[in-house]
């Protein structure tokens, strides 16, 4: 069974940076292309960045320039580093992998002065 969980949340002030990690075991990771999502506080779940087993990467307007998606295959880890970050980009982090939909638990990032 594919178990994911997510690190790295936290506060951090306009401006500051955070990475987080999400470790996937039970499977081969180099086999399933990897997102992170993210929920607003009072909104819908929104995709932030994708990136394919084998390293192509894509992102949402919204965090193009300012983070970066990627992984490593041999510690089976993803990551999402978060630069610039905007009071905007608070939210419960997620990480998801398919195929099989499967999703961690979640990691808060909170972006306030």
């Amino acid at each position: 069974q594919v178990h994911l969980v997510e690190s790295g949340g936290g506060s951090v002030q306009p401006g500051g940076s955070l990475r987080l990690s999400c470790v996937f075991s039970g499977s081969i990771f180099r086999f399933y292309a990897t997102a992170w999502y993210r929920q607003p506080p009072g909104k819908q779940r929104e995709l932030v960045a994708t990136i394919t087993g084998a390293g192509n990467t894509n992102y949402a307007d919204s965090v193009k320039g300012r983070f970066t998606i990627s992984r490593d295959n041999a510690k089976s880890t993803a990551y999402l580093q978060m630069n610039s970050l905007k009071p905007d980009d608070t939210a419960v982090y997620y990480c998801n992998v398919e195929p099989g939909g499967f999703w961690g638990q979640g990691t808060q990032v909170t972006v306030s002065s």
